[in-house]
């Protein structure tokens, strides 16, 4: 894993980015960034573990899902994040060449990463560094993947026999409904910013 390599290959590709030995700094730098916004959240495990929703919410208006109730709030909640002016988010992997992977299930993550906000927040930790875009994909689906499905305990092969790798499985419950591979920053938000901690957190 060549974190320098990385950090150059993001930014080449029209990402800033923002370094931490520790998930504690970052989630400090956040905390003093964002204030007074009307913030979007995306599921993250790596997010979760920094209390990002407690900091946030406190001086701003944050949108979270995953502090739903059922799924008809966590729709809505969804819909409100697409529009949000911040949007925080982690990713599965990201590459030394300087791109990164999402998986969803339901799009809502993806989607409001791609589109609609001033400002993009992907909250991520080196443990998803991987060398090339196409072992990043790998970790996608084979690493990631399987151990989101097992946070659900779902009824997929992945989870039967112990989140050893992806089944590309027809389960009703399969969360593996879109890859996204993001190769640059997209056009017209204007800055996306990735937050990268060398800790292992999330998948």
């Amino acid at each position: 894993m060549n974190i320098e390599k990385t950090i150059k290959s993001l930014e080449r590709n029209r990402f800033t980015v923002s370094y931490f030995e520790q998930a504690e700094d970052a989630a400090r730098y956040l905390d003093e960034a964002i204030d007074g916004k009307v913030v979007g959240f995306g599921d993250s495990i790596t997010m979760k573990s920094m209390d990002l929703y407690e900091r946030l919410s406190a001086h701003n208006e944050v949108h979270d899902p995953n502090q739903s109730t059922d799924n008809d709030e966590f729709l809505e909640i969804a819909m409100k994040c697409l529009d949000t002016e911040i949007y925080l988010t982690s990713v599965n992997a990201m590459s030394e060449t300087g791109e990164m992977v999402n998986i969803d299930g339901t799009g809502n993550r993806v989607a409001a990463s791609l589109f609609g906000h001033k400002k993009v927040y992907f909250v991520v930790t080196t443990n998803k560094i991987e060398e090339t875009l196409e072992k990043a994909v790998w970790r996608a689906r084979n690493v990631a993947g399987p151990k989101n499905a097992m946070k659900y305990n779902l009824k997929t092969p992945c989870v039967a026999k112990g989140g050893d790798r992806c089944y590309n499985c027809g389960s009703p419950d399969r969360i593996c409904n879109t890859l996204n591979i993001y190769l640059k920053k997209m056009n017209d938000i204007d800055d996306v910013e990735v937050v990268l901690i060398n800790e292992e957190l999330g998948y």
